[in-house]
């Protein structure tokens, strides 16, 4: 039986590394890094500081598999994420078998937390549902950009008696949420706050968020809109990637 841990390391910051997860990195054999096409290489350079801070087991092995390309252009966005799902399977599975022994822990490193806006564990579950493979997996939670988010402007996710609701910026297109909560906005391409008409609402605003370059914005949704996305555009073309996450707070006068 092969063992795998799914562990997760934090929004960017390598100090949101938890003791747990600590402890699991330092049981692994094998450490699967997967590389996006065209990851930025400061990513991927993080994840192996995070492997020299932490791992005191210098027996391990770091075995890179390279991501599938994604179509991200689909009109079918269902039908294309798993797809993309199903080709991630067949190249994670020749992996873990031809290096990952019987008896031997591996680990996938995941950015934030496995459970929240993440594929990895979706895309093991297909590899051990192919039957070539005994999969035995542990997940160790991380710190999510939602909470790196909440934690840097100072404020909590909920209020008094109050739900909150996490959703992507393309089923904000849609709209709000009718029942009232405040929204946390993840996977937002498009600037799709500036979509939304809600009077007096809030939004808090991060951007590579536990990183030596993150950018945090807070205030009226409609105050600071076109400051956010003009930093964010600018943020975009000096690194060539972004990661932003945002929390939408209707006002309590609503």
């Amino acid at each position: 039986m092969r063992k795998l841990l799914v562990i997760g390391i934090g929004a960017g910051d390598p100090e949101h590394v938890t003791v747990q997860a600590i402890n699991a990195m330092n049981e692994a054999d094998v450490f699967f890094v997967v590389e996006k096409p065209g990851e930025r290489r400061d990513l991927v350079e993080l994840r192996r500081e995070i492997l020299a801070r932490y791992v005191t087991n210098s027996e391990h092995r770091v075995v890179s598999v390279e991501d599938p390309e994604r179509d991200r252009t689909a009109a079918a966005y269902t039908e294309a994420v798993e797809d993309w799902r199903r080709r991630r399977a067949d190249v994670w599975g020749r992996a873990i078998a031809d290096h990952l022994a019987d008896g031997e822990r591996g680990a996938f490193l995941v950015w934030g937390d496995p459970a929240l806006y993440d594929s990895t564990l979706a895309v093991l579950e297909l590899v051990r549902a192919e039957g070539a493979l005994a999969l035995d997996c542990e997940v160790i939670p991380g710190i999510s950009s939602v909470q790196a988010l909440a934690a840097r402007h100072g404020v909590p996710l909920n209020r008094v008696g109050g739900a909150v609701h996490i959703t992507t910026g393309r089923r904000l297109a849609r709209g709000l949420p009718e029942d009232g909560a405040d929204v946390v906005v993840m996977l937002d391409a498009d600037c799709t706050f500036k979509q939304v008409d809600e009077p007096g609402a809030e939004i808090y605003w991060g951007a590579y968020v536990g990183t030596e370059d993150e950018i945090l914005v807070a205030g009226e949704l409609r105050e600071v809109e076109d400051e956010i996305e003009r930093l964010r555009g600018e943020a975009r073309e000096r690194k060539g990637w972004i990661m932003d996450t945002y929390l939408l707070r209707r006002s309590e006068r609503r």
